[in-house]
């Protein structure tokens, strides 16, 4: 059957065009539910073979309002805000309509995921129900009707369809569909037409056996409506019709607002757009952050000069002692605006509204009220830059203790914190496997096992290399490849070979893991590996971008086993220039797999002259070579603490910690790997210059680099920071005879004045050049194992050489820069991720040692506060000169030198200190490591 609608509209050239819209009508869609046989059966979940629906026997939970079988079917706001309640594993058999579906995916996208997950869970049985193309369930848009009007009475007519559909199944007890919405007026007219309805909270109350429940109710009261009482704290946010006038006109800015973690009273928002002067603005001070929370995309309006203020260097931490006592506040906010240093003003503004929310789950944990038998709390989040959410439970002595999981439902004006709801206790505080999960969880990694979807997709084994492989692929066995990694690897991505020829030149290859090979475009492994986009490093957990199969075993290069490799293979003559330069898809069969002490010990053997030995001082007589041309070109080389925990076996604990040393074959590794990724950026760019998957990273801005200029002034050095390669010569002559280890502070000091580098599309950027590497052109090749942008090259760098074919997102530069973006999240999250791991085992190998006395050196100076490195553990802290309960010493601090006089004491950037480490676990939630200055004393 079909409906058909007809208009008339005019063009932009002024052509009058009529319209048919047509919409196709069936009478064969099914009910979904098991037991009916009036409906052909419903089609097989995506993914899962089997065919969803709604069971035979609803075995949903015991409910004091209808105590007879039935299922569940929600309207679209209920969907959006209740998700939570919907994902509970004791609700069961809920019917979703196309409408609603629909809507869901227009106004939230992670919701919309959220539910199609569940859908597909057959143990819920969820059934998607298409009632926009079923002929007793689709209606027409009557005259003067909105659109939400109209989707509001679609669903109560396929509620009313559904009951009288399954009245006709012969059953003894029939089943009722409840309809479930927190409209009050669509509730009304639904029991005016004599559909069952209720609201959530009517429903959830009434699972008396399942009171944990009402917990997970989202307080669905809009942002404005405030609670009882209460004084108003926070202007009115302007209308979002208002605000996108604003901003069009230029009264308002849009921008991304970034909470200060060490500063709750200070937020900057990243404009966007083209507004270079004004693009980070500071927001300060209670009611002009005016209920904002990190990652919020806001509207903030530019306050006069006279009113900019400087970053602040106070470090100021939400103590939460009294939840409304604003005075408190005001006080802090004042501490802000004493000794502002007139140089360092920027734009400041105030956030008039929100324009898009970016809530998500907060993992964190319950402050219990003192008030006995009380429902409402307080919950701390983790993330220090997210405020505490005030929530109802019951469960308040169960989850004390635990970390748990919260949502946010709304900000009220007259509430100094927002409003939320609990979702799930994760386990108790402290636990290895309970932060681990609440590191993941709050670094957005995505980590859940591989589905069955994704697993369907990998070769079955026994595997093998077959005939047709073999056809089109160079066979490269008989070379003497080998691979040199860190301990304990076993996603081998690259492997090298060296070997002299005829002509008196030298051939160089690095040969990578085949993985584009394996994974496909467009299947579920691949949209799987896309999603995660980086393998992410624990201290004692990987989480695979890909699955086991591959990445240890099909696609790890291991010796003595024939693998798939793409390789790029160099002729160069003894000074390390290349002649000639060939990509192919070859086989290979690594001769030795290597650590990097295991290669420098073969290296420097008298005794050993086997072909890999051989091959590996060649390999390293090459490196420094092209190293030394690369640091001449102006390539930088940078420090960073880097940390190496050994476990007991047993309990998995820490039990010693060092700074990772690094040797010579680390650097011969990655001049190869370098060159490689060169050499295929250059290839892929030359072939493909609109849609080339490229890695860039740009200059630092001069400012970044003050504090690095005024520290190495301070100690009578000049640092240049005008190109790169002024940098790196600067740095080079900033030695000082009775400080060796200056020179490293320094270097440790640049890494944090740098730019972040960045995946882009060719043909959506002009600027390409790579900063670090004093490369022009530059791409990531070498680790497809654990980078799906590695994969991606891959695939280009096939097409352009002729040994694989193109497919259409491969050639559309905007889905490509789509793709770098969600790239870079995911790179920019897994660093974050990995620097949290070391954090938290650091804390469990301190929290056994007591008191520990060492040495370390001041990187920074705060107004009240200095930050430390101690070498020896690779360990950041700040020692604090302002303790709570103790009189304040007097403190002044001076930027230009930049130095913190404590009493009679000047404490300088690069000082030499001592100081006690301890482990400070007062806080369980925030257990941080303590240190206190111990010499100079003060």
């Amino acid at each position: 059957m079909l409906t058909s609608r007809t208009f008339v509209k005019r063009t932009r050239a002024g052509a009058v065009v009529k319209v048919v819209r047509e919409h196709y009508l069936r009478d064969d869609i099914a009910c979904g539910a098991a037991a009916c046989r009036l409906c052909p059966p419903a089609a097989p979940a995506p993914g899962t073979g089997s065919a969803p629906g709604l069971e035979a026997r609803p075995s949903g939970p015991a409910s004091s309002l209808c105590p007879g079988p039935h299922f569940l079917l929600p309207d679209t706001n209920l969907l959006l805000h209740q998700i939570d309640i919907l994902e509970d594993p004791v609700i069961k058999n809920v019917i979703v309509l196309q409408t609603v579906l629909q809507e869901v995916r227009n106004r939230s996208a992670p919701v919309y995921k959220r539910i199609r997950d569940v859908i597909q869970n057959e143990e819920k049985h969820f059934y998607s129900f298409t009632n926009e193309h079923h002929r007793e369930t689709y209606i027409e848009q009557k005259r003067g009707e909105t659109a939400n009007d109209r989707n509001d009475r679609a669903i109560r007519v396929a509620v009313k369809w559904y009951n009288e559909h399954l009245k006709k199944i012969e059953d003894e007890e029939k089943i009722q569909v409840i309809f479930l919405t927190n409209d009050r007026i669509n509730k009304e007219k639904a029991l005016e037409e004599g559909i069952t309805a209720y609201t959530c909270e009517e429903y959830i109350k009434s699972l008396t056996a399942n009171p944990e429940l009402v917990d997970r109710l989202a307080c669905v009261s809009d942002e404005g409506k405030e609670i009882e009482g209460g004084k108003i704290i926070f202007p009115e946010h302007i209308p979002l019709s208002k605000l996108q006038q604003g901003i069009k006109s230029g009264i308002y800015l849009q921008g991304t607002y970034r909470a200060n973690r060490e500063n709750y009273l200070e937020a900057t928002v990243w404009v966007h757009g083209d507004a270079e002067e004004n693009k980070e603005i500071i927001v300060q001070g209670l009611k002009h952050l005016n209920r904002a929370i990190h990652e919020d995309v806001v509207a903030v309006e530019l306050l006069a000069k006279d009113e900019w203020v400087a970053p602040s260097s106070v470090v100021l931490q939400d103590d939460g002692q009294n939840e409304e006592n604003i005075e408190n506040e005001e006080e802090k906010e004042n501490i802000l605006k004493t000794s502002i240093n007139k140089d360092m003003l920027r734009p400041t503004g105030r956030v008039v509204g929100i324009i898009k929310r970016n809530w998500r789950p907060y993992c964190g944990m319950l402050s219990k009220s003192q008030i006995k038998e009380a429902r409402r709390h307080l919950f701390t989040p983790a993330d220090r830059r997210i405020p505490r959410i005030r929530i109802e439970t019951r469960q308040a002595d169960t989850l004390e203790g635990q970390r748990i999981i919260v949502a946010i439902d709304g900000w009220p004006r007259n509430s100094r914190y927002p409003n939320g709801h609990f979702v799930k206790n994760l386990g108790s505080a402290g636990d290895k496997e309970t932060e681990t999960e609440v590191l993941l969880l709050e670094h957005d990694v995505p980590h859940q096992a591989f589905s069955q979807a994704v697993l369907s997709f990998l070769p079955k084994m026994p595997w093998s290399i077959t005939e047709e492989d073999m056809k089109h692929r160079e066979d490269l066995r008989h070379l003497s490849v080998c691979s040199v990694d860190p301990p304990g690897c076993t996603d081998i991505d690259d492997a090298l070979h060296y070997r002299e020829i005829e002509n008196g030149n030298l051939e160089v290859g690095v040969h990578i893991a085949d993985v584009s090979h394996f994974i496909r475009p467009g299947n579920a492994l691949d949209e799987e590996s896309v999603k995660r986009g980086t393998t992410v490093y624990l201290c004692e957990k990987r989480i695979d971008m890909v699955p086991e199969l591959l990445s240890s075993n099909l696609c790890s290069l291991r010796s003595n086993v024939d693998r798939l490799a793409f390789s790029c293979i160099w002729e160069m003559n003894h000074k390390a220039e290349i002649l000639k330069t060939r990509f192919t898809k070859s086989i290979i069969n690594s001769k030795a797999s290597l650590t990097y002490a295991e290669a420098q010990m073969r290296i420097d053997s008298a005794t050993m002259n086997d072909d890999i030995t051989t091959s590996l001082r060649g390999l390293n007589k090459l490196a420094k070579i092209l190293k030394k041309k690369r640091i001449d070109n102006g390539a930088l080389t940078l420090a960073s603490p880097e940390v190496r925990f050994h476990m007991d076996s047993e309990t998995h604990d820490p039990i010693d910690l060092q700074t990772k040393e690094l040797k010579e074959t680390n650097s011969m590794v990655e001049e190869f790997m370098l060159l490689a990724n060169i050499s295929v950026a250059q290839k892929i760019y030359d072939e493909f210059p609109e849609f080339a998957l490229l890695r860039k990273h740009p200059a630092p801005p001069p400012s970044n680099y003050d504090i690095l200029v005024k520290a190495a002034k301070s100690k009578n050095l000049e640092i240049k920071t005008d190109s790169a390669k002024a940098l790196a010569e600067s740095l080079d002559k900033a030695e000082s005879p009775t400080f060796p280890y200056l020179n490293t502070l320094l270097r440790i000091l640049t890494t944090r004045c740098m730019m972040q580098a960045v995946y882009f599309c060719s043909g959506m950027d002009n600027d390409f050049h790579h900063y670090g590497l004093a490369s022009p052109i530059y791409t990531h090749f070498t680790s497809p194992i654990r980078r799906y942008a590695d994969i991606i090259v891959h695939r280009l760098l096939a097409v352009a050489i002729g040994a694989d074919s193109t497919y259409p997102e491969l050639t559309d530069k905007h889905k490509l820069a789509e793709m770098c973006k969600n790239l870079n999240y995911r790179h920019k999250m897994a660093q974050y991720a990995q620097r949290a791991s070391v954090a938290f085992h650091t804390q469990l190998f301190f929290k056994t040692k007591g008191v520990v006395n060492e040495d370390a050196y001041i990187l920074f100076v705060r107004k009240n506060a200095v930050v430390v490195l101690i070498p020896k553990y690779g360990l950041e802290g700040t020692v604090f000169f302002e303790e709570k309960d103790k009189p304040t010493p007097k403190l002044e601090y001076n930027s230009e030198v930049p130095s913190l006089t404590v009493e009679d004491t000047t404490l300088h950037v690069f000082d030499k200190v001592k100081v006690n480490i301890m482990l400070d676990d007062s806080n369980i939630q925030h257990q941080k490591m303590q240190m206190v200055l111990v010499e100079p004393k003060v």
